[in-house]
């Protein structure tokens, strides 16, 4: 199995309905933050059924032509192979295993490279918990973990921006917040609402997975500068009269 077989594949499953439908969803048109994004019109369970069905057979160097494919769908595609590769190297059993180590730090450099081709928040968010936030869990040789994510957040890319913060949905289920909070601080006056919601978002999954009592400190530091999508996202699931507590902030 080749990236061109999988693409052509992928390209006879077009949807021209759905395809337009895609399009409006994620934001494509002139000025929008998905402008000039393409679809084929495929739902995200037929991609995962291509990667299920042909992601075992396809080699790790075929994936960067998927990842630059024009096709959305292709790009999540190789985003989901490069994900379900990743997590068969991460068990307990071979988190210590040099050649694991080895392979997995090859598959982070491969995301790191094409990071931009995750250019919506659908591909960013189902790909950088899984492997951006599961690799900052496991052991590396590729030098200090703070220093790459450092490094994204600093970006000047949207994309590259959220994976900074999303990837923290899987340290902090794994109960270390403190990604969480300092990549919550650091975009904390982001100007673009999808970054609101991304900072919200996780400070949420951090207060559920790991202590409300570190939410509510966050909150009184910030609740008063918060973007309010971000405070809403962030208290979403308080009591009526805590949320209103917030709000009042």
């Amino acid at each position: 199995m080749t990236a061109r077989e999988i693409i052509g594949y992928m390209e006879s499953l077009q949807d021209e309905k759905q395809r337009r439908e895609l399009m409006r969803f994620f934001k494509t048109g002139p000025g929008e933050y998905g402008e000039g994004d393409e679809f084929l019109g495929l739902k995200v369970p037929q991609t995962r059924e291509v990667v299920k069905l042909t992601g075992r057979e396809l080699p790790l160097s075929e994936v960067p032509e998927l990842l630059m494919s024009r096709w959305h769908e292709v790009r999540l595609c190789g985003l989901l192979i490069m994900v379900a590769r990743f997590e068969k190297l991460a068990t307990k059993r071979l988190a210590n295993d040099d050649q694991a180590i080895s392979r997995r730090d090859e598959i982070m450099r491969m995301y790191l490279q094409h990071a931009e081709q995750a250019n919506n928040w659908d591909l960013v968010d189902l790909s950088a918990p899984k492997i951006l936030g599961h690799w900052l869990l496991l052991p590396t040789r590729l030098g200090d973990k703070r220093v790459v994510v450092d490094e994204l957040a600093a970006s000047t890319n949207l994309w590259r921006q959220r994976m900074s913060m999303v990837c923290t949905w899987k340290t902090s289920q794994q109960g270390d917040p403190s990604w969480c909070l300092r990549y919550a601080e650091w975009h904390l006056h982001h100007p673009h609402d999808l970054m609101h919601k991304a900072v919200g978002w996780m400070l949420r999954e951090m207060g559920k997975r790991c202590s409300m009592d570190l939410l509510r400190q966050f909150l009184e530091r910030h609740a008063h500068e918060m973007p309010r999508t971000a405070l809403r996202y962030a208290i979403e699931k308080m009591s009526p009269e805590e949320r209103q507590h917030w709000l009042n902030a």
